[in-house]
């Protein structure tokens, strides 16, 4: 049986080099058709999958990126991954970079033997005031 954790974790590994090499044919490939990307801004902004892989063509670029913490949980033919990234994305000619949260929910394909990105978010994360050690005297298995 395949490892799923770490089948999507080499996938998304996958689409931001592909994002990174502004490769919009692999980018249609890995997406599924109703593909949707919610970018972090105030207000929030989302991308269906034309609108984002013509943004890669017109200047939406990541230029660089690497993932810290990594969590999949498969859900039935769907599988939640949830990343820690430093990321450093332009578009035009400004830069946002640092810190972010990158989820995405990949679901089987029709036949159930590849996996699609289904729902891309990314989030700029706020490092201050030492919140992530307050919740995590929240939680009861450490």
């Amino acid at each position: 049986m395949a490892n799923t954790p770490a089948e999507i974790e080499a996938l998304a590994l996958g689409v931001m080099r592909a994002w990174v090499a502004g490769d919009a044919k692999a980018m249609k490939k890995a997406t599924a058709r109703d593909f949707m990307c919610m970018v972090g801004t105030l207000p929030p902004q989302l991308l269906d999958r034309p609108s984002f892989l013509a943004g890669l063509e017109r200047g939406f670029a990541c230029t660089k990126f690497a993932f810290r913490e990594v969590f999949v949980r498969q859900h039935g033919k769907c599988a939640w991954l949830v990343a820690g990234a430093e990321l450093e994305l332009r578009l035009g000619g400004k830069v946002w970079s640092g810190p972010f949260l990158v989820t995405g929910m990949w679901r089987r394909g029709a036949l159930g033997r590849s996996w699609n990105l289904a729902e891309l978010s990314l989030a700029k994360l706020d490092e201050g005031d030492r919140l992530a050690e307050s919740v995590r005297a929240l939680q009861l298995w450490t």
